[in-house]
Formats: C-alpha cells, structure tokens, sequence
C-alpha cells in the first residue's frame, strides 16, 4: 500500500485548496503535451507523490491503493498486476497512464486485447470517457489536482531547461553516495549494451571466441573513423587463414593490405611491389575479393591514425601472438594486456605512413591511450560477456578492475563533467559519467534517473 511520501501534506488532500489545480492551469488551458511527458504521470504513480486523502474515481467511487503493480517497459499496459479497491471491492488487474483520457482513443487500445484487463485508467484529465470492449466503462483516477506543486514545478524546471544537463543547477545537491551507487550500474549498464554487439557477432561466428574477438578487435583498430571497413577486412580475411600464414610477417601485410583494396595500381618502392606480388598469388589461391579502397577514410587524421600505420600493427600483433583472447582472459593487470600491444611495425613503415612516401624515421608502436581504449571498448566488453555466459563473475569482475586501472579519459564530455564539480580518476567513472550524459541527459530521462530521482525529492 502507498506510504507516506516525503511531502509535508500527501494524505492531507484538502478540496477546497485550489494551489496544486493552479500549479497545471496554464498547462492545461494548452496542450500538456507541449509540456509535460507521460512519464512523469508514471513517475508520480510509481513513487507515491501524489495526494492520497480521499481518492475517487471520476464517477465518485472511493480509490484504495493496495499495490501499484509491476511497471512495464514493454509493450501494454504500463503497470501490471496492481492491487485497488474501487467502491470497496478488490480488484487485480493492469493500470494504464494518459496525459488525456482520449489518448486511449488515439492508440487504439479499445482494439488490442492486451488492455481489456486494465482496472483504473489514470490520467491528468479526463477529456473523454472511456469504455471496454463490452461497454463498461473503465474507472479513471484523475491526478491534475493530486500532484504536490513543488514536485510538478522541479520537474516542468528541469524538462524545459535548455542548459548541458537538465538538472545543471540542482545537481549540487544530489548526494553523493547516490551519485556513486547510480554510476555503479550505469557503467554495468554500458557494458550491457556494448556486448550486445558482440553477442551478434558470436552467434555469426558460431560462438567462435577467438574469431569473435579478432574481429571486434579489427574494429577498435579503425577508431572512430575507419571501424567498419576494419572490422569488413576481418570479415573477408578469416583468422584461419591468417594464421596458415602465421610465421611469415611479408605474407600477413600482403594478405591485409590486399584485402584492404591497398595494393592496386603501379607502386615505385620495391617493398609494396612486392607484397602486390604476394597478395596476387594469395587471391588466386583462396579466391579473395578485397575492398574498395575508398572506404578508407584519412581527412583530417594525424599520420599515426592512418588506416596504412594501424593495418601495419595488426599485421605484426598477428605475427606475435597467438591466441589473443585466452591471453586477454588470462591478463592479471593491465600493465599485462599493455605488454601485448607494444609492438612496432615493420622496417618500411618505420620511415612511411604511406607507400611511395619517405618520412623520417620514426617507431609507429601503439601509444597507451590506444591500447587504453581497445581495453575499454572490446577487451573489457568481451570478458563481462564471457563471464555472464559462462557463469564465471570472476571475468566480469576482471572487467570492472581493468576499468578502475586505467586513467579517466580525457574528452569534451568529462571536461564538462569536471566544470560541474566531478573530477573521474579512472575509466570505470568516465564510463560511466559518458553513459549518463549520452542515455539519460541528452534524452531528458530525468525520471529514469536516480540523480534526477534526488533533485524531485529536495
């Protein structure tokens, strides 16, 4: 049954006071959908913020809530299996919120059998009286003089700011222990849904790890800008048979830049000419197609990012290591999965970012924050996934611990995040805090969130 709520007055429901009416008179001589959104009635049911003294329906009847019921995130009604008294008798059924009552019109609810067993109808106003499909009518609870005014004027605040986050001004006063437990498990959340990718890709590859992996890991080496064509290449150039080629370095860069569509036209160095060479015989051989190579992309890329230079280090990580997913599962620290990725590239490309151009002399090795970021957006994925599969916590809580060792990311978001009093120290935080301005601030789900949850309740 609803409790007290954290308002001085939630049960002490007074007709005659016209101020909570008043805090929705402008709202409602518009459109509330201007304004207001259907969760928000949602939210007030499943919290218990609204005035209980008294409840009728709008016929008259007298409105126990025994339990709101289950909250549905899918399709139907949204709260199942609820508990209400109406006119003293007890019923179990589906609650359904509107803004409008006429809204159940709108959906069409009156033809979708899944909503014949909704019990109480709640809604900010009843424009529209509603019927079941036999023609009784469904009893309708109306909230738009139920709702404390603090609460509607915090929330209409935070909907209708236009500043970075919705809640910029009262965030200071979200507790911080909160704070901390909420980006707990927005950064499992994020997790969550990275390695739903990587589900797709397991079962593409019938639940091969090693070639799953490979092939993620294909896609961090393109970063932002040249991920999809990685990840075709490793698509088009299976890992079996790299691997036939395992011990020849010239035969690996061969078969990817090949593949990559890199190795077409007439070349001057003796060094692409001769993996133009090899790559010939290989697409004989195994009846290759590459890429086109215009779905490489190089604009406004610093020569260290060149697709070339990070196809050259895949090709020599390829020729050093086997099995690289045992060995990431196997990783202790990540000091460990750093060792893996520090290799240089072959001679060539230590004096070209291109073929045909000469550069000074320079080592091409993956810096830290590369091999950071394959850390945060395949590795660490791929070993939550392969816990949750396995029923191993361990690797998921192997995850977590590469996360909090690795330093907090450096980009416009935490720069913000920072301005407003968070400083992360790892990327298990910035995660996290990326996970909350992406899924939740940037899509005003202030009321699927536990800070905005904070700010309701001050």
């Amino acid at each position: 049954m609803f409790q007290n709520s954290s308002d001085p007055r939630p049960n002490k429901f007074d007709p005659t006071d016209v101020a909570p009416f008043l805090a929705f008179s402008t709202l409602l001589r518009e459109d509330p959908y201007a304004t207001l959104k259907e969760d928000f009635i949602q939210y007030l049911w499943r919290v218990k913020k609204i005035y209980l003294h008294d409840l009728k329906t709008t016929e008259g009847e007298t409105v126990e809530i025994i339990e709101v019921g289950r909250h549905n995130t899918n399709a139907g009604p949204d709260f199942l299996d609820a508990k209400i008294k109406i006119g003293g008798v007890l019923l179990v059924g589906n609650v359904e919120m509107h803004l409008r009552s006429s809204e159940w019109i709108k959906h069409k609810h009156q033809d979708d059998l899944a909503y014949q067993n909704v019990i109480l109808h709640v809604v900010l106003v009843e424009d529209e009286i509603i019927y079941h499909g036999n023609k009784s009518r469904i009893p309708c609870l109306e909230l738009r003089s139920r709702i404390p005014p603090r609460i509607s004027k915090t929330y209409l605040k935070i909907i209708n700011n236009e500043t970075w986050i919705p809640c910029q001004h009262l965030f200071h006063k979200v507790s911080k222990i909160q704070l901390g437990l909420w980006l707990d498990r927005l950064l499992v959340e994020r997790l969550q849904r990275k390695t739903a990718y990587i589900s797709e890709r397991l079962a593409a590859t019938q639940n091969d790890w090693e070639t799953c992996f490979f092939q993620l890991l294909c896609r961090s080496f393109g970063t932002k800008v040249n991920t999809e064509p990685f990840e075709w290449l490793s698509w088009i150039l299976p890992l079996n048979l790299l691997a036939k080629h395992q011990d020849r370095l010239l035969h690996i860069e061969a078969l990817l830049f090949g593949q990559a569509g890199m190795l077409e036209g007439t070349f001057r160095d003796a060094y692409p000419q001769k993996l133009q060479r090899e790559y010939q015989f290989f697409r004989k051989k195994y009846k290759l197609e590459p890429i086109h190579t215009a779905a490489w992309k190089m604009l406004r890329l610093r020569p260290a990012n060149f697709p070339t230079i990070r196809i050259a280090q895949l090709a020599m990580l390829i020729f050093k290591s086997r099995h690289l997913f045992s060995k990431s599962l196997a990783a202790k620290n990540v000091k460990e999965i750093e060792n893996m990725f520090k290799l240089d590239v072959s001679a060539y490309w230590q004096t070209h970012y291109l073929f045909d151009k000469v550069t000074a002399k320079r080592k091409k090795s993956m810096g830290k924050a590369t091999i950071h970021l394959l850390i945060i957006n395949t590795i660490a994925p791929f070993l939550f996934l392969y816990g949750k599969r396995k029923g191993e916590q361990r690797y998921q809580d192997q995850a977590l611990k590469l996360l909090e060792e690795i330093p907090a990311e450096k980009n416009k978001i935490i720069a913000r995040w920072k301005e407003l009093g968070l400083t992360p120290t790892s990327a298990y935080e910035t995660q996290a805090l990326l996970e909350l301005k992406n899924n939740f601030c940037d899509r005003k789900a202030c009321l699927s969130c536990t800070v905005g949850h904070q700010v309701l309740r001050t």
